[in-house]
């Protein structure tokens, strides 16, 4: 998920989707100090160069990464660790945590975490190779190969589903998916399942004709996968994106437990209680929708909820750096041939009514920010929410993780959340944030 949150793009798109372009940080909002204790780090600044002025400058960065990712704890966020590489050396990391949280887990850049949404990157990517092996065309039927499965298949390709145009109700705004999603329901949910609780619902539009976002889209096309490899999603993964960029750290979570004996540390995720959660739900969701697990500080922890509902739409766990390899690896052209990778990059607006504004390809993401246009994807999944960006080439990554979906949503939040990511972007680009109230926060270059 997007932030790609619990519930369909559709609904929570207003609360989740959180504007770069917007930068609510004033200079004197950026100058607060915080008096709560906050673990940060900066990546390997000593072994950049031994020249001190160089050291100096890396220094600078990371001293004011740390101040924003503390301001942005300090607001209310539980957690957040954010990693920029601007592709000229060592990249600048930071980790901030609540001092509530630290009891459950210290929290660190490099630790796993639940992607969500970005996980349709790693399924798009899946299925344009296969095109480029042959295998499927991008103009094939939904029918053709889910037949009987989907009312209307027969009118819906494969690129339909890739690029959200499909029509497909989303899954996760029915009540069962949703008591899922809040782990409220903890089954075990099967593809086949998933996709039949979204067709017993009509199509939004007739396919083709407009754009809304389905993770609905994303479990076919899983299935899909599934039927012209005979090997599992999870398989496809491991064997297609993370052995051969020996991704050590990323695997598709198929139940609610996270990776045995994996020596790596998970991030633990967090969302309002129940008594905190309703102000900052979207508008239409159900009265007293709460998330389960144990609750302390005014939050419930999600580090338990099972993510078999998110399948091939949001279930990947990975790490920052992993991520970060993969987006290099993805626009370079290391994972795809030229032509698939220019469909994959062939766009369509999210908003008619602003097709200037993010667009949305085949699983993957075109984003304006003030500082330039980016790819990548975001991601939500109940106590995770994730943004990640790479330049049109590759060569420059940033990531921004937080602890918390719906704690995004919370005004003061929002205020400190934003500056951080605006700065965040445009530091990787090598940029910083236009304007001068943005000069005191953005990372210098």
């Amino acid at each position: 998920m997007t932030e790609r949150a619990p519930m369909s793009r559709r609904r929570l798109r207003a609360a989740l989707t959180l504007t770069l372009a917007t930068c609510l940080t004033t200079a004197g909002a950026a100058a607060a100090a915080s008096a709560a204790p906050v673990r940060t780090e900066a990546a390997r600044a000593d072994a950049w160069s031994a020249d001190t002025g160089h050291a100096g400058a890396v220094a600078a960065r990371a001293d004011q990464l740390a101040t924003l990712v503390r301001q942005t704890v300090d607001a209310g966020v539980p957690g957040v660790a954010v990693r920029i590489d601007d592709g000229h050396g060592p990249a600048v990391e930071s980790a901030g945590q609540a001092p509530w949280t630290v009891a459950d887990h210290k929290l660190a850049v490099d630790d796993e975490s639940r992607m969500g949404s970005n996980t349709k990157t790693f399924v798009a990517t899946l299925i344009l190779q296969l095109v480029a092996e042959h295998r499927v065309n991008l103009t094939d039927s939904v029918e053709s190969w889910l037949p009987g499965l989907v009312p209307g298949g027969r009118a819906i390709t494969l690129r339909m589903l890739l690029n959200h145009t499909s029509g497909l109700y989303d899954y996760t705004d029915d009540p069962a998916g949703l008591a899922s999603v809040t782990g409220q329901d903890q089954r075990q949910w099967a593809p086949e399942e998933l996709l039949a609780l979204a067709t017993r619902h009509q199509a939004l539009f007739t396919p083709g004709k407009k754009w809304s976002y389905s993770n609905t889209n994303y479990i076919a096309l899983g299935m899909v996968l599934e039927k012209a490899t005979g090997r599992s999603v999870a398989d496809l993964i491991d064997e297609r994106i993370v052995q051969p960029l020996r991704l050590t750290h990323t695997y598709l979570a198929t139940t609610a437990a996270w990776r045995p004996g994996d020596d790596r540390t998970h991030a633990h995720g967090y969302e309002p209680d129940a008594a905190h959660l309703g102000p900052l739900l979207p508008p239409g969701m159900p009265p007293g929708t709460s998330f389960a697990g144990p609750s302390h500080d005014d939050h419930v922890d999600t580090v338990g909820i099972n993510p078999s509902w998110a399948w091939a739409a949001g279930a990947v766990v990975s790490t920052a750096a992993d991520w970060a390899r993969f987006d290099t690896a993805l626009m370079s052209g290391e994972l795809l041939p030229p032509a698939q990778l220019r469909q994959m990059r062939t766009t369509v607006p999210e908003d008619p009514a602003a097709p200037e504004a993010t667009r949305y390809g085949l699983g993957l993401e075109e984003v304006r920010t003030p500082c330039g246009t980016v790819w990548g994807h975001t991601g939500g999944i109940p106590g995770y929410a994730s943004q990640n960006y790479t330049d049109s080439t590759g060569h420059r990554t940033v990531a921004i993780l937080t602890t918390t979906v719906f704690g995004l949503s919370d005004q003061k939040v929002a205020a400190t959340y934003r500056p951080l990511v605006d700065a965040a972007v445009c530091r990787m680009l090598g940029k910083t944030v236009p304007g001068t109230a943005m000069q005191s926060t953005a990372l210098p270059g």
